[in-house]
């Protein structure tokens, strides 16, 4: 986990083990949170947003009651082993080829975030990891955490006043991040590039 050449948060690059999990594909969209909680919307297709942390967890509550299944938001640690996709140590889901040399990357995101799924996937089958919409996590954030942090199923710290998010967002000037970014807010803040996805232990 980390990066030694990023910013002081992603240092020091350390080694993690995560048990098996689960992480859907696609980040959750407007029509599969509709179900859960009515509201208008102008694309189905398109990652749901302005969530709050408490909001996305509750969604997997509501889920879980569902479907049987025990969902929950991913671990950082979960996150970024995902989205590098089995490319250790690689700055993106793709390798270390920059942002622009994705395929119409000057042109994508102009006004918002676009329909899930609309980018090749990483080498673990899910799209949209690092880009579209921030994704919450469930871990409380320390940008210190990683010195103390444990090896096996890191959780975050016990408590803290901003919960952890991923990935990249259509409304920065970067529109993709790097595997190892971290970023963070209140839980309770809703923004328009804010979304999440959903995990599970694997049974």
């Amino acid at each position: 986990m980390g990066q030694e050449n990023g910013r002081d948060e992603e240092r020091p690059v350390h080694r993690v083990v995560v048990a098996p999990f689960r992480l859907c594909r696609f980040q959750v969209t407007n029509a599969e949170f509709a179900q859960f909680r009515k509201f208008l919307f102008d694309c189905a297709a398109l990652p749901v947003t302005s969530v709050s942390w408490f909001d996305a967890v509750e969604y997997c509550r509501w889920l879980s009651k569902r479907t049987g299944m025990a969902l929950r938001l991913p671990t950082e640690a979960e996150w970024e082993f995902a989205a590098r996709g089995g490319l250790a140590g690689k700055l993106y889901p793709w390798g270390d080829e920059p942002v622009e040399s994705r395929a119409d990357y000057a042109s994508r995101w102009c006004n918002g975030p676009e329909p899930v799924a609309t980018s090749e996937p990483n080498g673990y089958g899910l799209f949209d990891m690092c880009e579209n919409v921030h994704e919450w996590c469930s871990d409380w954030y320390d940008p210190r955490y990683y010195e103390t942090s444990p090896v096996e199923n890191p959780r975050g710290p016990e408590a803290g006043t901003r919960r952890a998010s991923r990935g990249g967002a259509w409304r920065h000037h970067i529109k993709i991040a790097r595997c190892a970014a971290r970023s963070s807010i209140p839980p309770e803040f809703r923004y328009a590039d804010y979304g999440f996805r959903v995990a599970a232990e694997l049974a």
